[in-house]
């Protein structure tokens, strides 16, 4: 038996799942099941202790790409396989995102955003594609689909992971080392890291500060990558010139926090990519077919690796 979890689609879910899988009892929360035969779960931010009623789990299906979460429970046995989803609509979405942040950087529009405010009437230099450097940090099926594109429009993209990778078109580096030279010839840092013990502050004071000056950050994959008040000093000396954050170490961003009037930053409220529920579907019904037959699955995770 499947189990679903997913209070917000939870309807368009089990829909899509029993058309998908017409061999399976797909049942859904809060309906009474035999907690037996449940022996997979597809769901996203279950509450606590969620899976402990079920003694046969075998495999979780996340609804997203990010799995911090799941690793950091307590009730989820080690044999329990956990697959994420790879894409699923999420790339063109980040890709968009990044996009967004890219093209608000290279066309001056933050500042003729403040030139607006202070009624100055006052044209900027032209910046071209070709003269602005981009990084993406993380070249998984996200990162690497963001970079190709990105490529593909003109931009001179390198792409930094902690694994070798080869992308056509992409300069390709990996190591903290590289990344410390990689990071003094940005012009504009895209990431799509995982939350993961290796990622966790990897953008602190000292990294940021070899970022040019007026270089901009996009960030999103994981608030915990950033340490925040290194970024909010940088802003406020002016070493950077412009931040779009969709990710934060704390969720949602206290009302308080000085990111939220600071002139330099865009914040939105971690919604780069949205999981696009029948693309999630077909996914997650092609790696049960692949479990089943023995042939690899997209997305399994490596809980020693975070992802």
């Amino acid at each position: 038996m499947l189990y679903l979890y997913s209070p917000e689609q939870q309807d368009h879910y089990h829909r899509l799942l029993q058309e998908a899988l017409p061999d399976w009892s797909v049942a859904s929360w809060p309906q009474e099941v035999n907690t037996e035969a449940v022996t997979h779960v597809v769901t996203w931010k279950p509450p606590v202790n969620f899976f402990s009623r079920f003694p046969n789990l075998q495999v979780i299906f996340t609804l997203g790409a990010g799995v911090d979460k799941f690793l950091q429970r307590d009730d989820i046995p080690d044999h329990v396989t956990i697959i994420r989803l790879t894409d699923a609509g999420m790339a063109q979405q980040m890709t968009e995102y990044a996009l967004y942040g890219l093209l608000h950087y290279q066309r001056q529009m933050d500042i003729y955003r403040r030139q607006q405010q202070a009624g100055i009437w006052q044209p900027q230099p032209t910046r071209l594609a070709r003269n602005t450097r981009v990084t993406v940090l993380g070249l998984g099926q996200l990162g690497m689909q963001v970079a190709q594109n990105l490529a593909q429009l003109g931009y001179p993209v390198s792409g930094w992971s902690r694994q070798p990778r080869t992308i056509d078109n992409v300069r390709c580096v990996h190591g903290c080392a590289a990344l410390d030279d990689l990071l003094k010839e940005t012009d504009v840092l895209f990431s799509v890291l995982p939350s993961t013990t290796e990622t966790q502050h990897l953008l602190n004071a000292q990294r940021l500060a070899l970022l040019p000056k007026d270089a901009a950050l996009i960030n999103a994959g994981r608030g915990t990558l950033i340490d925040q008040d290194a970024l909010l000093d940088l802003l406020n000396q002016q070493h950077l010139r412009f931040v779009l954050l969709d990710v934060f170490a704390e969720e949602p961003l206290p009302a308080t926090h000085s990111f939220w009037q600071h002139p330099s930053v865009l914040i939105t409220p971690h919604v780069a990519a949205d999981t696009i529920p029948e693309e999630a579907v077909a996914q997650i019904a092609a790696n049960m077919q692949a479990l089943a037959s023995g042939h690899p699955v997209q997305g399994m995770v490596d809980r020693h690796r975070g992802y």
